[in-house]
């Protein structure tokens, strides 16, 4: 991003920050005293009591998504005893779902629940704190943000649109998309319009595919109708949600460019600080409970989904090794010119680059003796 739109962002973000619509979430100042008894009697200091609203990124109809923003907001609930509440709004109801972030950033909302990756226009490092094509899977994505240094480096990127994050949520790896004809190799790419966001939407316009960004309500009327020829979402039981089973035929794997995508909780530092310490840890837990929720959600739902899918005529399909190949290929230029043209761009990417080469090791070496013999031998 350049000098000229962090500063526009920045002066935007400082003339807002004393709006009502931040301030105005605590309902009683923090510290203030409750009395009761008779009069003159001391005054019992208690929590002050706080109402919050949260925009998604995602429709209700998605339970395990959408399902982990409501997840969240009882655990603060139930931790704060009722008295710091949290009301979720769907995508559209507040504001649009690619629009989450600038909500949280002017303090209309005082947070929100979206893939980072959503607002990479901002600053194209955002992508890592959702994924990266041929990067983690879920335990990898989560062990670099919240034990290997990846929110360290993610929480100053933030900052500078006054705003601190939180991990909330994980969709589990991914399928390669819906394909209204056969892909088998790479220059079958060329030309199709598809869905696709974030990094893996860069990766597939190098390859020559026409790529286009949709919230989850557009997905389905644009596949139907042939306005694009191809959508990745997430997986078998939310893609079952949508429809999209409806209007293609070819499904595919493996979801390369999100192998393990975490969701984020985009708070308004402004009101952040206004929280009292206990409120702050409260939030925090809450968004770590979300997230094993979302994770836990996706991976029991989504055998019989598959299963569900094929029965109905879904026609289950491998990306070929030319086309995971030619896409591999793609990434590594894509993320090395990157790293090249910007210096914070590449301190994220030379550290994620050494925790993903430590993590593959140990995890080919364990695991994948593992699961190579008991998935062959089924």
């Amino acid at each position: 991003m350049s000098e000229k739109v962090e500063r526009v962002g920045r002066r935007a973000f400082l003339e807002k920050a004393g709006s009502a619509a931040v301030g105005g979430g605590i309902l009683a100042a923090c510290g203030a005293g409750e009395s009761g008894g008779e009069a003159g009697a001391p005054a019992v200091q208690t929590r002050p009591r706080v109402q919050w609203r949260m925009a998604s990124s995602f429709p209700r109809g998605l339970d395990a998504i959408f399902g982990a923003a409501e997840r969240l907001a009882a655990e603060v609930e139930r931790m704060s005893e009722g008295r710091f509440t949290i009301r979720v709004y769907p995508a559209g109801e507040l504001v649009p779902a690619l629009e989450v972030m600038d909500a949280v950033q002017n303090g209309s909302v005082q947070c929100g629940h979206s893939p980072s990756y959503y607002f990479q226009g901002k600053n194209p490092v955002l992508s890592f704190d959702t994924c990266v094509p041929f990067g983690f899977t879920p335990r990898q994505q989560l062990a670099w943000l919240l034990e290997g240094g990846g929110m360290e480096l993610m929480r100053p990127l933030f900052s500078d649109f006054g705003i601190i994050n939180f991990v909330a949520g994980n969709t589990s790896g991914q399928m390669g998309g819906w394909f209204r004809r056969e892909i088998n190799t790479a220059s079958d790419l060329q030309g199709l319009k598809m869905r696709i966001p974030g990094l893996g939407g860069e990766v597939m316009s190098r390859l020559g595919t026409n790529v286009q960004v949709l919230a989850a309500g557009d997905i389905y009327p644009a596949l139907e109708r042939g306005a694009i020829d191809a959508t990745e979402w997430v997986g078998p039981y939310d893609d079952e949600k949508l429809g999209l089973q409806d209007a293609a035929t070819y499904y595919y794997y493996p979801g390369w460019w999100e192998p393990g995508p975490s969701m984020t909780l985009l708070v308004n530092q402004q009101a952040y600080d206004q929280l009292p310490s206990d409120y702050q840890a409260i939030l925090e837990n809450a968004a770590y409970t979300a997230t094993a929720a979302m994770l836990n959600a996706f991976d029991a739902r989504n055998p019989d989904a598959l299963q569900r899918l094929i029965q109905g005529g879904t026609q289950l399909r491998r990306f070929s090794n030319e086309i995971l190949a030619a896409a591999k290929d793609q990434t590594t230029q894509m993320l090395e010119e990157a790293a090249a043209g910007d210096a914070s761009y590449r301190q994220v990417y030379e550290q994620w680059k050494g925790f993903r080469d430590k993590s593959f090791s140990w995890f080919s070496t364990n695991e994948k003796a593992y699961q190579d013999f008991i998935y062959s031998n089924l």
